[in-house]
């Protein structure tokens, strides 16, 4: 017989724990200019990156993750996550994923755990998978924590990469709740485009090309990324996921109070506000003191922003990234009260 029972409403994912971490080193655009043929003032101009910080030899993108993961777990009160996801472009190893180690050394051995590589939107792309954990039933507590080092796969003679890119983890804890308290992250738009894979590629490495000198030339061992080509594809897709992100949940640019964009460069990200006619000031960014830490960007710029009590609970937020792939994807969520936790002091130049 039908029940008259009413099923209780799909459980959403609820942002309920915020950190970033980036290693101590930082490298200013003047020790850059030492051994590349640049200067301060160019680098500023291209990318409004004046420093990045960079993991010391022997660390890897683990140690990041740790560090990042367990400060967000303190932030949302201590309690395990079920589950853990890093996304990631430098893994520690090609083989196993890096998130079961990470998970073990945070203490919770037996939760699932796995990597999501989407580039620079893999924090997005992660948001959207523990979503859809929690949704599921299939886990209660997740713990997200997009880290990079890309130092690792840059080449630092590549005068067009090197200064562009830094090193860092960022993490959120994403509890089972109802899809209109705040911290509910909502209205999803993911996309692709495999067509284009060539604009940013480590060319060997993988099944499909080895490694070793004999096999492959030093360029191809190494990041590479056609600048002009990315810039003009990270502008239009992140303004266009952005805008049907917004038509799902009946949101014009007016009620967005920060624009929370993958931090790839200053231009690429006043582009986007301007095409989406936000104004600039509504633009959170952090990238003049980290420079693109990929799927690490966007945690690292909320949890700076929440520091500096630039975002507050209540505020209507849009994120939005772009990444090798192509890929790309947009969320929204309204910000919510997030218990104070100490967070380390960062170096600045």
């Amino acid at each position: 017989m039908p029940s008259d029972t009413l099923s209780p409403p799909t459980p959403a994912a609820v942002l309920c724990g915020l950190a970033g971490w980036v290693p101590p080193r930082v490298v200013t655009n003047d020790e850059l200019a030492a051994r590349l043929d640049t200067d301060d003032t160019w680098i500023r101009t291209r990318t409004g990156i004046r420093s990045r910080h960079v993991a010391e030899p022997g660390q890897a993108t683990s140690d990041l993750a740790v560090e990042a993961g367990r400060l967000a777990l303190g932030s949302a009160g201590g309690e395990p996550a079920d589950a853990v996801i890093v996304t990631t472009t430098t893994p520690d190893r090609p083989c196993p994923a890096t998130a079961p180690a990470v998970a073990t050394r945070l203490g919770l051995s037996g939760a699932a755990a796995f990597d999501v590589g989407a580039v620079c939107t893999g924090f997005v792309y992660g948001l959207a998978t523990a979503a859809g954990l929690i949704a599921s039933g299939v886990a209660q507590r997740v713990l997200l924590i997009g880290a990079d080092t890309y130092s690792t796969i840059v080449d630092p003679l590549d005068r067009a990469n090197a200064i562009i890119f830094g090193d860092g983890a960022g993490a959120v804890v994403l509890r089972a709740g109802h899809p209109g308290e705040p911290g509910a992250v909502t209205y999803f738009d993911l996309g692709s485009d495999g067509a284009h894979e060539d604009l940013i590629m480590v060319a060997a490495g993988g099944s499909r090309r080895g490694a070793t000198a004999v096999e492959t030339t030093h360029a191809e061992r190494h990041f590479a990324m056609r600048g002009k080509e990315v810039y003009r594809h990270a502008v239009t897709r992140m303004a266009a996921s952005a805008r049907a992100t917004l038509d799902k949940a009946g949101w014009k640019t007016d009620d967005v109070d920060h624009f929370v964009p993958h931090q790839a460069n200053l231009r690429i990200l006043h582009s986007v506000a301007d095409d989406l006619d936000l104004p600039r000031e509504r633009c959170v960014s952090n990238v003049d003191t980290v420079g693109n830490t990929g799927a690490a960007s966007i945690p690292l710029a909320l949890a700076d922003a929440t520091t500096q009590q630039r975002i507050r609970a209540g505020d209507r937020l849009l994120l939005t990234a772009f990444g090798g792939g192509l890929t790309w994807g947009s969320c929204l969520l309204t910000w919510p009260e997030l218990a104070e936790h100490p967070q380390p002091e960062r170096t600045t130049p």
